[in-house]
């Protein structure tokens, strides 16, 4: 048992994305670069979905939500580290780490299952469009969007409840540059076995979304090869073709951290969480909006009107 002044006093040292200060003055450029672009592009992704009617469908629907996730998924750890740079500090309370904790899975949850909710949207509009206005009413995409954000904090409180109840008695440094629950995990002086096996079944939940997003692309494909025109067949790869993009960026790095042994985490590892929270939701509306005429048509109305105010 921990003692019971432990969350009033506990301290950790968050060691950065290295560890070794020239490389982290350059993360702390790079974050500094990547954050505010985050911030605008999605936002605006957000305002061009909201302000033109022509977007006003379950795809641009998910895609604003998404926006939305995107922008709390990266200010729960992005600031942190750029102030505790700027002050030269490395420490965050215990409550704040918690806090961090809580919200990084959660938000992450509720990301994947979005991008599931996308992606049968996807396999809903191709492969049977007759039925599309039927099957994704505004209900469904409201009761979509709602399950996510349930089934994400559903999912962030058993970890954030059970890592507060571990004693920490001697190295405070994580290995990373906000607190993730792996590195937390190695730090414990108390038995952590049952911390793994619930840490393993998140991980189980979390990748639902991605076999539902196999399942519905084997639709799609399994759909399209059986289109006999070229021009049908290139429509709908690129109507899918930036959400698949967003799907390999952000499964990719998320399975290459946490699909393995817990013993197999070191510093090193934060390179890797640099990509999910904070690449990724940057490139996510020039993924979305590069490829789509319908989105950069609407950006570009949106920003001529604030240039004309």
């Amino acid at each position: 048992m921990r003692e019971d002044n432990q969350s009033s006093t506990l301290e950790f040292i968050l060691l950065g994305v290295t560890g070794q200060q020239d490389q982290e003055d350059f993360f702390f450029t790079l974050f500094l670069f990547i954050y505010p672009i985050t911030l605008i592009g999605n936002l605006l992704i957000i305002l061009a979905i909201r302000s033109d009617v022509r977007l006003h469908n379950p795809m641009y629907f998910f895609l604003a939500n998404l926006s939305f996730v995107d922008i709390l998924f990266s200010s729960v750890t992005i600031p942190k580290m750029l102030a505790n740079h700027l002050l030269h500090s490395k420490a965050i309370s215990f409550g704040g780490c918690l806090t961090q904790l809580y919200f990084m899975i959660a938000l992450g949850n509720t990301d994947s299952y979005i991008l599931a909710a996308m992606a049968y949207d996807r396999a809903v509009a191709i492969s049977r469009p007759l039925h599309y206005t039927t099957i994704m009413s505004p209900w469904t995409c409201v009761l979509l969007v709602v399950g996510s954000w349930v089934v994400g904090n559903a999912n962030a409180l058993p970890h954030t409840l059970l890592t507060a109840r571990l004693s920490f008695c001697g190295n405070k440094e994580v290995a990373n540059f906000y607190c993730d629950i792996t590195p937390l995990l190695k730090l414990s002086c108390s038995d952590i076995l049952f911390n793994v096996r619930m840490m393993y079944l998140g991980v189980g939940v979390f990748s639902v979304p991605l076999l539902c997003i196999i399942i519905s692309y084997v639709q799609v494909f399994s759909t399209v090869l059986r289109v006999p025109s070229t021009k049908g067949v290139l429509k709908a790869f690129s109507t899918c073709g930036s959400h698949l993009t967003v799907v390999f960026l952000y499964y990719g790095t998320v399975m290459g951290m946490y699909f393995r042994p817990l013993s197999s985490y070191s510093l090193k590892d934060a390179i890797i969480t640099v990509m999910y929270m904070a690449v990724t939701p940057m490139l996510n509306p020039f993924i979305y909006s590069l490829r789509n005429r319908d989105m950069k048509a609407a950006l570009g109305i949106l920003l001529c009107k604030r240039i004309s105010l």
